[in-house]
């Protein structure tokens, strides 16, 4: 990237992090090709807040306009959603997550992480998984943060198709596709089916 005036380089950060608000100082300062300090004094111009409080203001808008969990039921740190669109959570590993000897990821950790995001997905009050296609591609360390990132990638009636990858940095750990049913009205269809 060409090196740019302050008012046009603030003018490209304001917007470099109105469409990515996940964006470290430190990746910013070499996208941007100045020093980590010049990015915190431009945001500090700019009214923008560090990284962490970015990130609390996205994840409490997503939990919010969750419909089919309980923000306790989301596995990870939830920083986007959509509903019937995409989300995003985060998920870092630490020492109650790994298997003792191998020192890595249990699976059902990411399973978990994956699926909870493929259920907030589903707008509907009630939503139930029917089926996964899933490729664990390398393990996942302790320490290692694990990032999921979830879209619809159709909907028909209550039955939605959704695709999942979750990645440390940018390589991708696991890939996934979920077959999951909306279901409305789930406590009325089991007194249905016991009368």
């Amino acid at each position: 990237m060409a090196r740019h005036s302050k008012e046009e380089r603030r003018k490209l950060l304001g917007e470099a992090l109105s469409k990515n608000p996940f964006f470290t100082d430190e990746e910013l300062s070499e996208q941007f090709k100045v020093s980590v300090s010049t990015i915190r004094l431009d945001r500090g111009e700019l009214g923008i807040p560090e990284l962490r409080e970015r990130t609390r203001a996205v994840a409490q808008e997503a939990y919010s306009t969750l419909k089919a969990l309980d923000d306790q039921e989301v596995i990870g740190e939830l920083l986007e959603l959509v509903i019937g669109e995409r989300a995003c959570s985060r998920l870092e590993i630490d020492e109650s997550m790994v298997l003792a000897k191998a020192r890595v990821a249990r699976g059902h950790y990411l399973f978990a992480q994956a699926n909870s995001l493929a259920i907030a997905l589903v707008d509907a009050p009630i939503a139930l998984t029917g089926s996964v296609n899933l490729k664990f591609k390398r393990p996942v360390q302790l320490g290692e943060i694990v990032v999921a990132k979830g879209t619809v990638a159709k909907r028909k009636q209550n039955k939605y198709w959704v695709q999942l990858s979750l990645n440390v940095g940018s390589e991708e750990v696991l890939q996934g596709d979920w077959i999951l049913f909306a279901i409305e009205d789930f406590a009325g269809t089991r007194e249905k089916e016991m009368e």
